[in-house]
């Protein structure tokens, strides 16, 4: 796969029936992450229940996480070398496939732990694959005036389906068995695909050149462009530094609430449940309003915003204030997101952004731990309460000097 192929291909833009295409693989997303949002949960819950051992739980989170990170630096390279809508279709396909595995595995009587860890780490792999082929695909039949939107209305679909799955799951483990919950992933992935085989795209393999590179090579090629653009360099540094600044809001508040409010299951569930309840209309938020005519003051606003949000809750005392913050909260993740996914959909090629959004997934999957490993500790010596104001400051500063520096990046 390395090297007997072409580098890479042309995307047209192809906008004829736009809102039918969109529809196919909204749809087609929508449900292949119900399933798999589904039995990721089946798979941590499965694992605390049976094991209780926050070991066998670190083991479950690294095998979720570091295959993505590794994957990363190919799969933006394959978004861009192959067709996209067949690289996520394979995906789809090799998380289906690792979970019916598994499915069968635990039909039969093994149902070692082994097994579950190596189903984790193909389902990684396969999530790794897909993200970035998913994020550069739009651009190719969606008119680029529509691209906030269409992310925005993204952004919704994801959150109300991360709201629903947990439940989903839930119900399924307790009605019948965490097999069926396999079985259900492997159903919505062939479901997927089969919607995104209808999806037409204008696709055309670009002449090789005299002497094709390997896949490291085109990653570097990926490294330096965004290198040399500085717009797309102060991105992919804002997006490191707000998923860092985040990272307490979104791992601590749970601690938060047990030790200053009460430890009652209810309090829990009202904390993710209005989060993401924030979330879903921070997406259609997007959806109908579309951001400020100037990408970065929408960036910004979002910056100050969760700063703000993230201060409140460390100065609340009453928990229904504390409820609403966080409502608040989670309308602006998708405001960033959106914002900022559109910027690098308008303002870089599109033969290379399979390349660019897998460098945004290895910040992602790389900060957020690495924040955690910062505040997780020192929250052990001092409030939660203080770490949410410090670094909600630091986000309004963040925002700050994003705004100011929009005249420069533009």
């Amino acid at each position: 796969m390395e090297n007997n192929t072409y580098t890479g291909g042309r995307y047209e833009g192809d906008y004829s029936n736009w809102k039918r295409r969109t529809a196919l693989f909204l749809s087609s997303q929508s449900v292949s992450l119900f399933g798999s949002s589904l039995v990721n949960f089946a798979i941590v819950w499965y694992v605390t229940l049976t094991t209780s051992s926050g070991r066998m739980m670190t083991i479950t989170i690294l095998t979720s996480f570091l295959p993505q990170i590794v994957i990363s630096l190919f799969s933006g390279v394959w978004a861009d070398r192959y067709n996209r809508k067949y690289v996520i279709m394979v995906s789809d396909a090799l998380t289906a496939l690792s979970t019916l595995a598994l499915a069968l595995l635990f039909l039969s009587g093994h149902r070692d732990l082994s097994y579950v860890f190596a189903a984790s780490a193909l389902r990684s792999i396969g999530g790794g694959i897909q993200s970035p082929a998913v994020s550069a695909i739009l651009p190719q039949f969606v008119p680029p005036e529509k691209l906030m939107r269409v992310n925005g209305i993204t952004g919704s679909l994801r959150s109300f389906i991360l709201l629903l799955s947990p439940a989903a799951g839930g119900w399924l483990l307790a009605a019948f068995s965490v097999e069926v919950a396999f079985f259900v992933d492997v159903v919505t992935a062939a479901a997927a695909i089969l919607i995104l085989s209808f999806l037409p795209l204008s696709y055309r393999k670009a002449a090789p050149p005299r002497s094709e590179p390997g896949l490291f090579a085109d990653f570097r090629q990926g490294v330096r462009y965004v290198k040399n653009k500085v717009l797309i360099r102060n991105l992919l540094l804002y997006y490191a530094f707000f998923f860092f600044l985040i990272s307490p809001a979104a791992f601590l508040t749970p601690l938060l609430i047990a030790r200053s409010y009460g430890t009652e299951v209810w309090r829990l569930t009202a904390n993710e449940i209005l989060y993401s309840g924030g979330a879903i209309f921070g997406g259609f938020l997007m959806a109908s309003w579309g951001g400020f005519k100037n990408r970065m003051h929408t960036i910004a606003l979002a910056c100050a915003a969760y700063g703000v949000s993230a201060i409140l809750l460390g100065l609340s005392t009453n928990f229904f204030f504390y409820l609403g913050v966080m409502f608040f909260a989670g309308i602006f993740s998708p405001v960033f997101y959106a914002a900022e996914t559109v910027l690098i959909q308008e303002n870089v090629e599109n033969d290379i952004q399979g390349r660019v959004f897998s460098m945004i997934d290895i910040i992602i999957l790389t900060v957020m731990p690495l924040g955690m490993l910062l505040f997780g500790p020192v929250s052990d010596f001092t409030r939660v309460e203080y770490i949410l104001i410090a670094t909600g400051v630091f986000m309004l500063a963040l925002g700050a000097m994003i705004y100011a520096a929009k005249r420069k990046i533009h």
